[in-house]
């Protein structure tokens, strides 16, 4: 049963993070700019995130899962500023020179800036919520060992996949130059930004805020 439960945690964690979308383009970006291991640890941030709401649900702490669920109009106003500042960024950023060596941030900031924005997104209790029945995954005993392999399962099932995924994107580093890592970062930039104004333009077309 446990084994079971830690197995279907790591699918779970890949199934979540494979989808490409503004969070993951902002991991691939950072990898094709700075290097493999700068998106590494900013998935490592993401699947930190991600394990967290796992543990609400997992664990059964329904009074969290509502108070966060229950104020989920301020997280997605929060996430999208926060989207479409970066998506800005990107946009505006300069490729760096792929002859020199480029001064690369922080790996601690790659961490915290998308755990933050990932902690942004609290309907990912809700992706939790639908597909742990889905999975028939059975957390409900009363040990504490059982949903802490399931979360274990969904934090390594995500890093696997950003290991893997930029792993493979960053060696392709050295076949891009400055013009097509320019390129790479206008779209993104404008992906990101659009899905951070579509967030906000949903609040209000839904009635959640104002």
């Amino acid at each position: 049963m446990e084994t079971a439960l830690f197995i279907q945690g790591i699918i779970i964690g890949i199934a979540l993070a494979a989808p490409i979308g503004p969070i993951a383009l902002i991991c691939i970006q950072r990898t094709l700019a700075e290097g493999r291991l700068h998106g590494i640890i900013s998935g490592i941030g993401v699947a930190t995130a991600d394990a967290c709401y796992a543990a609400v649900v997992a664990f059964g702490l329904a009074l969290i899962s509502d108070f966060l669920l229950a104020r989920q109009w301020f997280f997605r106003l929060f996430g999208g500023i926060v989207l479409i500042g970066v998506g800005i960024r990107i946009f505006l950023s300069k490729p760096p020179d792929t002859t020199v060596k480029p001064e690369h941030e922080s790996f601690f900031r790659d961490y915290y800036t998308m755990l933050a924005l990932t902690t942004a997104n609290p309907l990912t209790i809700l992706f939790f919520t639908i597909i742990i029945p889905a999975f028939s995954v059975v957390i409900g005993e009363t040990s504490s060992v059982s949903p802490a392999l399931f979360v274990i399962g969904v934090f390594i099932g995500e890093g696997l996949w950003w290991i893997c995924l930029c792993g493979i994107l960053g060696s392709m580093r050295t076949y891009l130059n400055r013009v097509r890592l320019s390129l790479i970062n206008r779209l993104a930039g404008l992906f990101i930004a659009s899905f951070g104004v579509a967030m906000i333009v949903s609040l209000f077309i839904s009635g959640d805020i104002g």
